[in-house]
Parts: C-alpha cells; structure tokens; sequence
C-alpha cells in the first residue's frame, strides 16, 4: 500500500478528476489524502478519500469562497495580477507548511496538480515521488506551441515561433510573483524549482486526448495523454423531464462552477438557440438566483445540476466556456461545440477545440444572438463538426481513462521505490 498525499487548486474542476483518480487507488488498496487549506474539506467530505487541513493561521473559515469569488469575477489587467497574487501566496503557504503535514500524515508520495507547483517542489525537497497531473491542459512549454493562456492558432511558420516566444516573455512577466515565490523556496531546500519544467521527472498523466492538443515535438518520454478520469460514482439523480420533440434539437449549455452567474451570456445563448429552431437545457451549477432563473424559464429548462454525461447523449450540440472536463464530457459522447471562452486558459482550450475541427469559437466578450446563431447553425448542419467530435470520442474509447491513469502511477512510484 501507498499513502498518496494530493497536492491541487482547491476547485471542483481540479478536484473532481482527482477525486476519481483517488477512489480507483483506493479501491486498489491505497490510501490517499488531498492537503489543502481547511474550507477545501467540504469539496472531498463523503467522495472517497482522506482530508489533511495546511495553513490554518493564514486560511480561516471562508478562504476558499474568497478565492472563487475573486476567480469568477475577473478584471481586467489589474484583476489578474491580483488574482496571480493571491495564489502566489497560496503556494507560499504551501511550501512553508506542506512538508510538515506531509511527515505527519506519513504520505510515501505525492501526486502534484500542475496548476500547484508546491506540490512537486515540497515532494523533490522531502524526497518523496511525486507524480504530476494535467487535469486541465497540459502547462508544458514548447516554443512551437503557444503559451496555455492565449487564443492564438497553431501556426508553425517563423512568424507564429516569433509570437509563441513574445506570448512566453509576458506569461513570465505576469507569473513573476509565483517564480520569486518557487526561487525563495528553492533556495531554502537546495533545489532549482524548476527543473524538469516544475514537474515531475517520473511521470506526467493528462485527462486529455492528443488529438485535442495542438502539435508537439518536446513532450518528455514521461508524459502520457489520456482521457477523462470518470467512474459514475456522485451523479444527481433526477428527473429531467425532458421529451422529445420532433424536429427539434437539443442543445446544452454550461459555463462551469466559476462563471454560472452569467445571466448576460445564458440570454444570448438562449436566443440563438431560438434562432435556429432547438431546445436549450441551461446547467448554472447553483450560480444564479431563483429570480435568475426564472427570468430565463420562458426560453430554456434551467437547472442548477444536471447528470451531465447522460444529458450530453441527447445533444446534438453544446455550448461551453471551455472548462477541460465539461468538454471532454461532450467530446466523450461525439458531441460538436460552440467554444464560448470566457478567461483562464479557456480561450487557449477553444484554439485547440477549432484546431481539432470540433468547434466554432464565439468568444465571451464578442458574444451576440447573431454570432451564436450562426456557430451554431454551423455545427449542427455541417458535417465535419461531428465527424471530428466522433473521431476524438473513439480516441478517448480507446485512452484508458483513470484505469489507465492509475496503471501507470503505480508502476512509476514502485519504480522510484525500488
């Protein structure tokens, strides 16, 4: 048995796949426990895995609702740097406090989000394996790719490597905060944080299929893509009470955990929708009000939670903000999109999902009834939309999903520990 500490951003769309990732080891005979700030407990409480509190002093009661409520109001310039700041300091509080509750808990590995670079630093320090995950895309960096936070197309010409580079100098610019943090660290424990890419030498594992990312050439041997990380296990039970109706499509919409408040989006979606003669299934993840909610019943069904893989296998179509596992979700089920990025590393996912032929990408901020009618006219009329989708569905039929994740976990920990 191994004791796996889970070191990631205290998110649903982080955790959730985690959480998967954990209850298949569990079930293999391991034991796993995510670390994180104290409010992060209520996220694991009751879905198969351990719970260890960090930073105590410096996180009280209410730190994870600050948090998400700085993430899903962004501002501008001054509002990332903000944001960027804030977590800066939560990987601080991590690498000073993690080590600790590491040797309390007597974890024998770690496995490290990519998103938390604490986690792979604190476990090199304690000498522990650590294993990373890309639950969302794939933060390695390669030249020839555009950084994960851009919309850019992949372009392979001189000029796109000419944009590429000047896209990294101003991610390091902005992440400046986070490196002095990893750099202060590093020094502390004897290390460079960033060897290896501020990942692990062992193994990289990712929910995502290749045919969704662009083209790369400098992946070390140790990544391996893959596809979601789904076990059924916690799905609402519920009577959609959604019929058939002849000559009408139905279409999905949601925009995640972070940005379900979106009432100015859900109306645009919700007219074009109209537009195009279908149905809409509105999934707001408890983000608006009832009057909301109401404001919108008269143009679409609108729920806080759905079962959203059996919804997706009635779609003809879904509109998404571009969070990594609603759109592997879709994908799974051959579904075509409407990419509707709104910040993050969304607009880099929807250049991904266009490259890949699955999608039409309407931006959040150029969203209009017009626009959205017309992506999606196009994706449920034009053929190619779902052919591309079915062809990444039977990639991901044929990836593994967490099985297959925890396959190769086990065998890169039982290989450092020999």
């Amino acid at each position: 048995m191994t004791h796996f500490a889970v070191v990631a951003p205290p998110l649903p769309g982080h955790i959730n796949p985690l959480l998967v990732l954990a209850r298949e080891l569990t079930a293999r005979g391991h034991r796993v426990t995510f670390v994180h700030m104290a409010d992060a407990a209520r996220l694991i409480a009751g879905k198969g895995a351990e719970f260890a509190p960090v930073g105590e002093k410096d996180y009280p009661a209410g730190a994870v609702d600050a948090y998400v409520a700085r993430l899903a109001a962004p501002t501008g310039l001054f509002g990332l740097l903000g944001t960027l700041k804030v977590t800066a300091a939560q990987t601080d509080m991590l690498c000073r406090d993690l080590p600790g509750v590491l040797k309390a808990i007597g974890a024998d590995a770690v496995i490290a989000d990519q998103t938390e670079a604490a986690g792979t630093l604190v476990a090199r320090h304690l000498k522990l394996p650590v294993v990373s995950t890309a639950t969302a895309l794939p933060l390695n960096r390669e030249i020839g790719v555009p950084p994960p936070f851009v919309p850019w197309r992949y372009d392979a010409s001189e000029q796109g490597l000419v944009w590429n580079k000047g896209g990294y100098r101003i991610t390091d610019l902005l992440m400046r905060p986070m490196r002095r943090v990893l750099e202060r660290h590093g020094a502390a424990f004897g290390l460079d944080p960033f060897a290896d890419g501020g990942f692990s030498p062992l193994l990289t594992v990712a929910q995502m299929p290749k045919g969704l990312d662009f083209p790369r050439s400098e992946l070390p041997a140790t990544f391996h893509y893959g596809s979601p990380w789904r076990d059924g296990a916690v799905v609402p039970r519920m009577d959609l009470a959604l019929p058939h109706v002849e000559g009408m499509p139905l279409l999905f919409c949601s925009l995640g955990t972070l940005q379900g408040g979106r009432i100015d989006l859900f109306h645009k979606v919700a007219f074009a929708a109209r537009d195009v003669g279908a149905r809409l299934l509105i999934a707001h993840g408890g983000m608006l009000s009832d009057e909301e909610a109401a404001q919108l019943s008269g143009l679409a069904e609108v729920r806080s939670f759905v079962p959203q893989q059996e919804v997706l296998k009635r779609c003809a179509a879904a509109v998404l903000h571009c969070g990594m596992n609603t759109v592997l979700d879709a994908l799974a089920e051959g579904v075509p999109l409407v990419a509707m990025p709104i910040a993050f590393e969304q607009p880099a996912t929807a250049a991904r999902l266009a490259y890949a032929g699955v999608a039409e990408v309407v931006p959040a901020g150029r969203a209009s009834r017009v626009r959205l009618a017309n992506a999606l006219r196009a994706v449920l009329t034009v053929p190619d939309y779902r052919l591309a989708a079915r062809r990444i569905a039977d990639e991901m039929a044929e990836g593994g999903g967490v099985k297959r994740a925890a396959d190769l976990i086990e065998q890169a920990v039982a290989g450092a520990s020999a």
